[in-house]
């Protein structure tokens, strides 16, 4: 209309053809101010305000800014674009201000269809990221290149994701965010969103909804990027070639190229350079490099370092920490090298070791020699802590969670190895002899206690999880149950679960039934988010195939075949089991007495005397009777033994 093109020219605004500006809400144009108009731009009502932060109030609607090719939703504000917004959607109650330049130009793929270069800097092991990708589907593409017509077929489909999300226009959603932002160029930014101070987003995807907004801070660079739902990415951190997954987290400078990040993720201060870090990967110091390595569970102390270039054919090689493992405080790697879950490095190891099946271990280096003391891990209060804690921090409100965690600190696929790891350390003392100070093995160094020692340890560890098995199956079983009935309760209700089991970054499965399903893969399934919620399938069936796998373990560690069992071999193993678990949880009660031992106690109570000193200790950190991690050992001790001994009176009651 004639009157309302007069109205908006009055206002300062331009246009190059006002047909091809378009609003229903007329009543609106008073709150447009100073706009400059191309290509088809339309916009909704503007009639609420937004209050913010101290206090002031803003009216949502168009100022100073110059728009081409773009929608803006009902109650959106947007202002002070210093050079222009195009080819962008913007969405309803968004507030973009203080912004120098928003467009997409071309077919935009969002960062779906970018290539990371995990692992491998030069390549081989490329993982092309996409909206929905999870740390099962990125373990296929990362791991299993032995399999090139599986490689192959996940990637068509990528690329066919890529395309069918691709687009020549922008998105920024509902309940957006986007204030002192530089560059915004070909990013899809999804509802409630928080981009604030942001130098840079580039071919990217901000994946944010209202139940688990993202957020992006100061001095944020970001190219060729997916960042998904719950997570933040702030001051001043570069990400280039990166997948951020759910709830996680980098910030305080931290620097990543070709690196994948999975659920809980955090990163600060430090370096990341080709890394697949799957769940609850922490790295917080600035001296800290993570470089061609896979982890998980993982905490990486002060001035952890890897090398993954030996100078001969450029940086080629890689490591595995696999799930649990920590590094030590100016601990270093040299690569290839894989290190045994729930194990700790401390010191700098040169010798390409392979601990796989020695888990629960410590790695020392004492004079460029890598010590290894096995099992010693499962006595270890900080084990036991760090299990206990991973569940509590899984922060994702997202109700659709994209990886399968499992937190099992004992599985099949730890239980597994420690198998594995009695017979290696057997072997060892059977070919070196008992009487040998030193064995070797796999560039490692084993003194004689530590084998005796790891032994015990994982006979331990295996009676735990055994009758952790069997005590669960029973717990409904009636009093005075025939070995019949007993038997019949042990039954497992599957067939699936024998043979060796695999960690896939968090999803812990059998070998047998992962192979079946990349098998099904090559096939033909049709979409990756059937092959994504075959993985959730799998995770959903655990105990069911836990209870397969330990149901034919017990014959070979008990010499109890289920199939044959009696109430007086399950009270056996029982006792046994009770034996195990109070006899672990008395390692963890000790270890824990250390904390509170004399020397812990420099640098309280400075200026004081002895007793100044233990008053100060105390009122810090408390009595160690009343610690809530002693309190917890003991109630587990007296939980536990009640639960066994209450078994044992069923299975014996007439």
């Amino acid at each position: 209309m004639p009157e309302e093109i007069a109205l908006l020219e009055s206002r300062g605004c331009k246009a190059e053809d006002w047909s091809t500006v378009e609003t229903s809400h007329p009543e609106s144009l008073k709150y447009i101010r100073n706009v400059r108009f191309s290509g088809h731009v339309r916009f909704g009502r503007f009639s609420a305000a937004f209050i913010l932060p101290g206090g002031l109030k803003k009216h949502s609607g168009l100022r100073d800014a110059t728009l081409h090719n773009v929608t803006v939703g009902d109650d959106t504000l947007v202002e002070n674009v210093t050079d222009y917004i195009a080819n962008y959607d913007i969405g309803h109650d968004s507030y973009i201000e203080n912004v120098d330049l928003i467009f997409a130009e071309g077919n935009c793929r969002f960062g779906n269809g970018v290539e990371v270069s995990v692992l491998n800097e030069t390549g081989g092991r490329e993982v092309k990221i996409y909206d929905r990708l999870s740390a099962q589907v990125a373990y296929v593409l990362a791991m299993y290149r032995h399999r090139p017509a599986l490689i192959a077929r996940l990637s068509s489909l990528i690329d066919r994701y890529a395309e069918e999300n691709s687009s020549s226009r922008g998105y920024i959603g509902n309940h957006v965010t986007i204030r002192n932002t530089r560059l915004v160029d070909g990013v899809r930014i999804g509802d409630g969103a928080q981009v604030s101070g942001t130098s840079r987003l580039r071919n990217g995807s901000v994946n944010s909804n209202m139940t688990a907004p993202v957020s992006i801070g100061h001095g944020v660079i970001a190219d060729d990027f997916i960042i998904c739902s719950g997570s933040s990415v702030e001051d001043n951190s570069t990400l280039t070639r990166c997948f951020v997954g759910q709830c996680c987290h980098l910030g305080h400078g931290y620097s990543a190229s070709d690196s994948l990040f999975f659920s809980n993720c955090q990163g600060e201060n430090g370096e990341a350079c080709a890394i697949f870090a799957g769940p609850f990967t922490v790295t917080h110091h600035k001296s800290t490099l993570l470089i061609a390595g896979m982890f998980s569970f993982m905490n990486a102390g002060s001035g952890s370092n890897q090398s993954n270039h030996m100078y001969k054919l450029g940086p080629i090689h890689q490591g595995i920490l696999e799930r649990g493992a920590k590094t030590a405080s100016d601990s270093y790697i040299l690569w290839p090298s894989r290190v045994g879950a729930f194990s700790l490095v401390m010191g700098r190891h040169v010798t390409h070791s392979d601990t796989a099946n020695l888990p629960f271990s410590y790695l020392i280096e004492q004079q460029n020699t890598t010590y290894l003391v096995p099992g010693v891990n499962l006595r270890s209060v900080g084990t036991v802590r760090d299990a206990q804690k991973w569940p509590k921090r899984d922060a994702r409100k997202d109700p659709d969670r994209l990886d399968s965690i499992n937190y099992n600190l004992l599985s099949p696929y730890t239980i597994q190895k420690m198998f594995k790891g009695v017979k290696l350390l057997e072997n060892l003392q059977y070919s070196s002899g008992e009487l040998s100070d030193i064995y070797s093995y796999h560039s490692t160094k084993i003194r004689n206690s530590s084998l005796r020692n790891g032994i015990k340890y994982y006979q331990t560890a295996i009676t735990k999880f055994l009758g952790n098995s069997i005590i669960k199956r029973l717990e409904n079983l009636p009093a005075g149950a025939s070995d019949a009935q007993i038997r019949e309760a042990l039954k497992p209700t599957t067939e699936k679960g024998l043979g060796p089991w695999v960690d896939l970054s968090g999803l812990i499965a059998p070998k047998l039934l992962i192979d079946e399903l990349l098998d099904r893969m090559e096939a033909g399934i049709e979409t990756l988010e059937a092959f994504s919620d075959a993985f959730r399938q799998l995770h959903a069936a655990y105990y069911e195939y836990e209870w397969t796998w330990a149901y034919d373990k017990f014959a070979e560690f008990f010499g109890y075949p289920l199939q044959e069992i009696t109430a007086a071999q399950v009270t056996d193993i029982v006792r046994r089991w009770e034996e195990a678990v109070i006899g672990l949880d008395r390692d963890l009660y000790e270890d824990a007495r250390k904390e509170f031992n004399l020397a812990s106690m420099t640098g309280f109570g400075a200026d004081g005397s002895k007793t100044e000193k233990a008053q100060d200790f105390s009122e810090v950190r408390g009595d160690f009777e009343s610690n809530a991690f002693v309190t917890a050992v003991l109630d587990h001790i007296r939980a536990k033994q009640a639960l066994g001994d209450e078994l044992i009176e069923r299975l014996t009651r007439a």
